[in-house]
């Protein structure tokens, strides 16, 4: 835990050196939205098991606000359907926020705070039919709090006028509006029916269905969004807004920014922000219609500084370099439309969203040269560390990459086409998922099982190191691709390598080798001459330190390369191996890694694994490895 707790309390004071160039911008960029993850993870997993017993269909906040004031009065009214008989119904709502009633069909219910596991509890004068719809409204007030790392309500100033925020990721929600934070259920249809000062705007998600004047220099502004929401993507800004309305997409549809009055005057600020229609474009193209046609899309400016959050429909914005504006448009896919299930899966939001920003940069911001430079750093970060995964260290550049090596995997055309099905996919579309339905959803719009990969690269830390040797005899050209691993959670990384082979006269022929096993030969056919070999070489994969080096003592191993095989495979009590010439020592692993059997295989004698329990196994022997399936 201390551990974690200076890691992250790292990357916080990591802001304090924010940089001014493009490169070291995105990295810190990337580490103050790892700050953010840091307080999303922080706040726990599903933290609420007594909502779980129903669902929440419908909510209508009617609250006052004031920028200047850091309080919220009002009342929320939730719909709601119980999938089991119900006594008593429980809402995530911080102590801080006084419940002064609790309305239910013209009767006041009993209710109660609990502050240690900050849950609003309810109770009914009976039981609660399963599977009906019905609905309650909390009367409620207070100031939420100002002691968290980021605090979901914010209240400060631009340009000396007050401004107010709200930032809900994971589950902050809970701070300032009676909800769900569980990340189990969407709520279907949201009202914001927000009272300010009348010289304010207020931003928020969905339509603006209306701003109208009341009593007392008051203006009541209405927002409505039909689609399902995650209450961590529910936002709302509140200063002295300039509103821009446009229309973007093809068809189009609205395109709404709520800017401070500087950005509005600021010509590079406006200039990225009428950016967004391009990226716009492009993303429809890759990833496939954008989620909330019906409604709109568009930024709202907020208060907290150097971190950006994918509010749904309209993004929340501290700055407006075209790499953010483009990793919140990506989340509006991959974080909004679809969404990570749990902590352990927000992996599924940030790796695609900031492999939005290789797309940007790949097809809109940078030539050919300039992209492979920028690959180069990215690798570079990604490979500076041997001990983080995508799964709980980074998210954002490892996770990018390890996108950006399925694609090369799969190929531009089938990898594209993936997500477009991934997105599409009524199971998934507007829920919840976890990383087995994104992998379930590869397989089958593919056909390829992407838990190996998945292991090694999203859950397994570090990278490898190639040694690349080649050999040509004739047309032929053999290589033998060995690899060694800067982190024991991987024994080995499974990949198709990326080489490219120059000629004498200036020819080129690019192969993709299947690298499935340590010390792996692979022959290919050449009509040239071969000058150089080149790996990696436009950097489709992590690694570091990797070497190419010609051998002409290729084809001396102890191993009859074009018949050796392991049979059968899947095996229930012996393996036979085939093509080993000598008596070796041989090492079984089981796919954690662990060392479960070694010995010294004897030619033409069967290996015995009839102790090994059901799973997947790897086999060492004579500088081959191969995967094993034990029935």
């Amino acid at each position: 835990m201390m551990r974690k707790t200076i890691f992250w309390l790292a990357i916080f004071l990591a802001q304090c050196f924010y940089a001014q160039t493009s490169d070291q911008g995105i990295k810190s960029f990337r580490k103050n939205e790892m700050k953010s993850a840091a307080h999303k993870l922080g706040a726990g997993g599903n933290p609420n098991p007594n909502t779980l017993n129903y669902d929440l269909r419908y909510q209508r906040m009617d609250v006052s606000l004031d920028p200047a004031v850091q309080n919220i009065s009002g009342s929320v009214t939730s719909h709601f359907i119980p999938n089991q008989n119900i006594n008593s119904i429980y809402f995530d709502l911080s102590s801080l926020m006084t419940v002064s009633q609790v309305q239910y069909h013209g009767i006041n219910l009993n209710f109660q705070s609990l502050s240690a596991t900050k849950e609003l509890k309810i109770d009914f004068p009976i039981s609660i039919s399963a599977n009906v719809l019905d609905s309650l409204t909390i009367n409620y007030s207070g100031s939420p709090t100002t002691s968290l790392l980021l605090n979901p309500f914010s209240t400060g100033v631009q340009n000396g006028t007050p401004v107010l925020s709200t930032f809900n990721q994971l589950f902050g929600a809970q701070e300032w509006f009676p909800t769900k934070v569980s990340l189990n259920d969407k709520i279907e249809r949201f009202d914001f029916k927000i009272t300010t000062p009348s010289q304010y705007n207020v931003a928020a998600n969905g339509k603006l269905m209306s701003e109208t004047s009341v009593p007392n220099g008051k203006k009541l502004t209405f927002w409505r969004t039909m689609y399902p929401t995650a209450s961590y993507v529910v936002g709302i800004s509140i200063t002295n807004f300039v509103k821009l309305s446009s229309t973007i997409g093809n068809p189009p549809f609205p395109f709404v920014n709520y800017v401070y009055p500087n950005t509005a005057a600021n010509t590079t600020s406006m200039t990225n922000i009428e950016w967004t229609k391009q990226i716009m474009a492009t993303f429809e193209n890759y990833f496939g219609p954008y989620p909330f046609r019906d409604e709109k899309y568009g930024h709202m400016e907020f208060l907290y500084n150097y971190i950006n959050l994918e509010t749904q429909t309209m993004s929340s914005m501290s700055s407006w370099e075209k790499y953010l504006i483009a990793h919140e448009l990506a989340h509006q896919w991959f974080g909004n439309k679809v969404t990570c299930g749990t902590p352990g899966d927000l992996w599924l939001n940030e790796a695609f969203a900031t492999f939005g920003e290789h797309l940007a940069n790949e097809k809109l911001l940078m030539n050919n040269t300039e992209f492979l430079n920028y690959l180069l750093s990215e690798k570079n970060y990604c490979t500076s560390f041997t001990n983080q995964s995508v799964a709980t260290e980074d998210y954002y550049s490892r996770g990018a990459y390890m996108v950006r090596m399925m694609k090369w995997v799969l190929g531009d055309a089938v990898f594209y086409q993936a997500l477009r099905d991934y997105q599409s996919n009524p199971n998934f579309a507007y829920k919840y998922v976890v990383a087995q339905d994104l992998k379930g959803s590869l397989l089958q719009s593919t056909g390829k099982d992407f838990t190996e990969f998945f292991n090694d690269w999203v859950y397994g830390k570090g990278y490898p190191t190639y040694t690349i040797k080649w050999k040509q005899m004739g047309n032929q050209i053999t290589f033998k691709a060995s690899q060694s691993q800067s982190n024991a959670s991987v024994s080995f990384f499974d990949m198709i390598l990326p080489i490219k082979v120059t000629g004498n006269g200036g020819e080129v022929a690019y192969f993709a080798l299947n690298n499935t096993s340590n010390n792996q030969y692979f022959t290919q056919s050449v009509s040239f001459p071969v000058a150089s070999v080149q790996f990696n070489y436009e950097y489709q994969i992590l690694e570091k330190n990797s070497t190419v080096t010609l051998d002409n003592t290729l084809g001396t191993a102890e191993t009859d390369l074009d018949n050796f095989s392991v049979y059968p495979n899947p095996a229930s009590y012996e393996l036979n191996v085939k093509g080993v010439r000598k008596s070796v020592d041989y090492k079984i692993y089981f796919s954690d890694g662990k060392i479960v059997k070694e010995g010294v295989y004897q030619v033409n004698k069967p290996i015995n694994i009839s102790e090994l329990i059901p799973g997947v196994y790897f086999l060492n022997i004579n500088e081959n490895r191969i995967k094993l399936l034990k029935k």
